[in-house]
């Protein structure tokens, strides 16, 4: 039995160190996340914008894609709409400095990217922008960075703030400055991507239909490049990996549809985002005309994403009035992120309709509600019309 005084602090710091009773230890300043990242509102894990603020608040309250997790995008029929999200992530990865690497697509598919909006453009678009001066409020001040209602905690586009250094402190001029966490992009123009952009393609697999090529997954040399091109970068750069149109047969061979290969190749990746959890990401469309949800391929492969989201288009009338803000198809989403104790991600919908619009400008999901019927407005009209007594039918 030992005897100890209760008064005494006892100073536990690191291996090697010299522990003198009673003196505390000098605090550690905690690190600086990444450019691009800040912290879950839920649980603190880094979380990273995909470029579309509309899609971050709706990833479980994280406000963004966490670090080490996927999101599989699903789309019916022959329209690209999930391209359009994969190339705002790629454009706000490239804005942002991170890593980027293409799987089946070369420059041509960068090319694409949509360019980033200038801040007098992207004051005067959205009905979110920033408040005047005069407009800002003045008793709950600090309620201004929580952004627009409906748009998640704090908004997508609200800035990151880091921690400085004291050293940083005393030098103004090296100073962090505070970062747009997500940007806005027209799809009219196109993003010129600096000399300095750290992209990476790896080429689709070949089309070979000879029997060696078929027992021989095609998805080997894409992981083995993968692989390479991550170890290339320092852990403290953030990587985002884009593969679009898996399994299409004009970039797949056939035999890329066989769950012994697919299978292996997602179990693979799924192994990369956990054992790069603090720096990687991944983005994946799939269409589903030629492998609807009810397969059991596509079922594992949603088992084995972290997040599913599907956009279903609806058909467009040419007679409807203000078509450029018309729905133009219904977002599901059957799977986000689970992390926490707390959960966060559940299969299913969560009790609200959900739809895409495109614009120029931005791809923005927002609540679904079905517009009020001309006719019967106008049969109503009419018969209200009808039941008034005229000049007519009061002169006798």
């Amino acid at each position: 039995m030992s005897f100890r005084k209760k008064n005494l602090v006892i100073n536990r710091g690191p291996p090697g160190a010299p522990s003198v009773p009673g003196i505390p230890s000098t605090p550690q300043i905690p690190k600086r996340p990444p450019p691009g990242a800040r912290p879950s509102p839920i649980n603190g894990q880094y979380t990273t914008s995909t470029g579309t603020p509309s899609l971050d608040s709706l990833l479980a309250g994280h406000a963004g894609l966490p670090l080490g997790c996927s999101l599989l995008i699903e789309e019916p029929g022959t329209t690209d709409f999930g391209g359009a999200l994969l190339r705002y992530y790629a454009a706000e990865g490239i804005v942002q400095g991170h890593a980027i690497t293409v799987v089946g697509f070369g420059e041509n598919w960068v090319r694409d990217l949509p360019a980033v909006v200038g801040d007098a453009e992207k004051a005067d678009s959205g009905s979110g922008g920033k408040l005047k001066e005069g407009e800002r409020m003045k008793i709950a001040w600090r309620y201004e960075r929580l952004g627009e209602f409906g748009s998640g905690i704090g908004g997508s586009r609200a800035q990151s703030f880091t921690r400085q250094d004291p050293k940083d402190i005393e030098n103004p001029d090296t100073s962090t400055a505070p970062h747009a966490f997500c940007h806005s992009f027209d799809l009219t123009k196109r993003l010129t991507i600096p000399p300095a952009a750290k992209i990476s393609f790896i080429p689709p697999p070949s089309q070979s239909l000879s029997s060696p090529a078929i027992e021989t997954s095609p998805f080997a040399p894409i992981l083995t490049s993968l692989t390479n091109i991550i170890n290339q970068h320092p852990p403290t750069l953030l990587h985002r990996i884009i593969i679009p149109s898996l399994l299409s047969p004009l970039v797949y061979p056939p035999s890329a549809s066989s769950p012994r290969h697919l299978l292996p190749f997602l179990h693979s990746l799924r192994g990369l985002l956990r054992r790069h959890s603090s720096n990687l990401t991944l983005m994946i469309s799939l269409p589903l005309e030629l492998y609807p949800r009810d397969t059991s391929l596509v079922r594992w492969a949603e088992i084995l994403s972290d997040g599913i989201i599907e956009l279903t288009p609806l058909p467009q009338l040419q007679d409807i009035k203000g078509q450029d803000q018309a729905p133009q198809g219904l977002v599901k989403m059957w799977k986000l992120p689970v992390l926490g104790e707390k959960g966060g991600g559940v299969y299913g919908q969560s009790g609200e309709n959900l739809a895409f619009t495109v614009t120029r400008k931005r791809f923005e999901i927002k609540a679904y509600s079905l517009p009020p019927m001309d006719e019967e407005e106008n049969g109503h009209n009419g018969g209200a019309e009808r039941g008034k007594a005229t000049k007519v039918d009061i002169e006798f």
